[in-house]
């Protein structure tokens, strides 16, 4: 078991999944686990996450110096590798020149941590602090163009540093470098599988329930969809799958959800609760308060689906988690998601809430519903937020401006599948912008809508790119968008990735 101390990264998850796609088990703790607890956990290795904080500033999260004494094999990533710095008698400085985005890395000594890495392989680079003195007893591994300690270890025992992040997607040869890390210096053995994290989540969902039933809000989506499969293997007749139209959805997706789940042979209870949730975000801009409004519309909804002894499940994943509250560590709030909003907390904290993919990433639940059967078309439908259209207009939400939104959306998602690049994309959206612009239509001045089309690459949506469509499949969207969608004279394409952006505009 790698065991990984979490100081508040984003990423923190993701690097436990990376180590678990080697079949190798790891545990995601605080990182003010005690001495104690770590020695009777017996890790194979430790691994320090990166974090927001400055390690040099007063109340920065650390550890204990004991920590290094253990003699477990230790990797610090980012603000990691800082305290390895730190504690250990180094220097740690804000540096005047920031790393953000892609850095080339330079190897300076042979190390089985860069076994099989190439030089000048691109890693993945977020910090605005670094080292600027080595502790005693380190050497340099490896160095970018702006720091010059990028990886650093002890002379004699097994403590590693490294500045960027190995576990993220646009790091070209982490994988291979948080391998050698678990395998070649922690020794530890592949036998951890998909199926038997089925097999722990139905014993676990067994016994929490117990004879109660189990209310499963469903979306079509594949989070959900892969929930209700899982529920219903472990308690069958127990599970009532609810799927709530908050009169957000895309166009005619209410209509092919209720089919979806026909399909796999599970019953769904359709409720059209659309009026309801658009008077209440009537003349609501902030985005903030729209994601609280619709979860706690939703709740309200769906409580009344809830009996007394009734248990509530949710296809929450770890990126919806980690960007709402912090759950290990002391990370930083990103936004707030309807699946975790003060009510569903409150439930949570009584016990009452069951969210077996909570540790998982999108990529995990494919695989773990390709595991349990589910159709491809199912396990490779493009993510769809819980708050749906109402954060892909930006500004107040009527059904004019849903209308609109919807048909430039339907057009977007048929070029894209007609071009065969649905599957290729990891997600695909329009969102009507609050301006208006001026524009040329048959001799005449107009002064309409504006829409921005997004479409982004990713594995896991911690980090993704915009994805580089053809140019004549942007035109074709675009001439389709203004000349069939009433109200739009303008079409604009977006070319930022994430970080330093979201995937979503709200």
């Amino acid at each position: 078991m790698i065991l990984i101390l979490d100081f508040g990264s984003q990423y923190s998850q993701l690097i436990a999944r990376k180590i678990r796609s080697f079949s190798v088990y790891s545990e995601i703790v605080p990182f003010n686990i005690s001495i104690e607890k770590i020695k009777s956990l017996n890790p194979d290795g430790i691994i320090l996450s990166g974090g927001p904080a400055n390690v040099y500033a007063p109340n920065a999260p650390k550890v204990s110096k004991k920590l290094f004494e253990l003699g477990f094999p230790i990797l610090g990533i980012c603000y990691g590798m800082q305290l390895i710095g730190y504690i250990l008698g180094g220097k740690v400085l804000h540096s005047n020149k920031r790393e953000y985005g892609n850095a080339v890395l330079i190897k300076k000594k042979n190390d089985e941590i860069l076994s099989g890495v190439k030089q000048n392989s691109t890693v993945w680079m977020s910090h605005q602090d670094k080292i600027i003195k080595l502790p005693e007893g380190f050497d340099i591994i490896a160095s970018t163009e702006n720091c010059e300690y990028c990886i650093i270890k002890h002379k004699k025992y097994p403590i590693i540093g490294m500045q960027f992040h190995p576990e993220v997607h646009h790091t070209i040869e982490g994988e291979k470098i948080l391998r050698n890390f678990v395998i070649k210096i922690c020794n530890s053995k592949p036998d951890w599988t998909m199926g038997s994290f089925i097999d722990q989540s139905i014993a676990s969902i067994r016994k929490q329930v117990n004879e109660n039933k189990v209310i499963c809000a469903v979306s079509g989506g594949v989070d959900s969809t892969v929930l209700a499969t899982l529920l219903k293997k472990a308690i069958k007749n127990k599970l009532i799958c609810v799927f709530i139209d908050n009169g957000l959805l895309r166009k005619n997706e209410a209509k092919s959800v209720v089919n979806r789940f026909k399909k796999i042979r599970i019953k769904v209870k359709h409720i059209d609760a659309s009026k309801q949730f658009l008077s209440k975000l009537k003349g609501i801009e902030d985005p903030e308060e729209k994601r609280k409004i619709i979860g706690k519309e939703f709740i309200k909804v769906l409580f009344k689906e809830i009996g007394k002894n009734d248990f509530l499940a949710q296809g929450t994943l770890y990126p919806d988690v980690i960007e709402s509250v912090s759950v290990k560590g002391p990370s930083a709030t990103i936004k707030t998601h309807h699946n975790r909003v003060k009510e569903v907390l409150a439930l949570i904290k009584r016990g009452c809430v069951i969210e077996p993919l909570k540790e998982l990433f999108k990529d995990e639940v494919r695989r773990l519903g390709k595991q349990l059967l589910l159709p491809q078309e199912i396990l490779w439908r493009q993510p769809f937020p819980g708050p749906g259209l109402a954060i892909r207009i930006i500004g107040t939400v009527t059904p004019e401006r849903l209308t609109i939104l919807r048909e430039a959306d339907s057009i977007a998602i048929e070029e894209i599948k007609k071009a065969n690049l649905y599957f290729n994309l990891w997600q695909t959206f329009t969102v009507l912008l609050p301006i208006k612009s001026v524009g040329v239509m048959g001799d005449e001045r107009t002064y309409e809508n504006v829409i921005a089309i997004r479409a982004v690459e990713s594995v896991d949506a911690m980090t993704a790119d915009w994805a580089k469509i053809p140019y004549e499949i942007l035109a074709r969207i675009s001439n389709r968008i203004i000349n069939e969608v009433k109200g739009v004279n303008r079409v604009v394409y977006d070319i930022s990735s994430k970080p330093p952006s979201t995937i979503e505009w709200e």
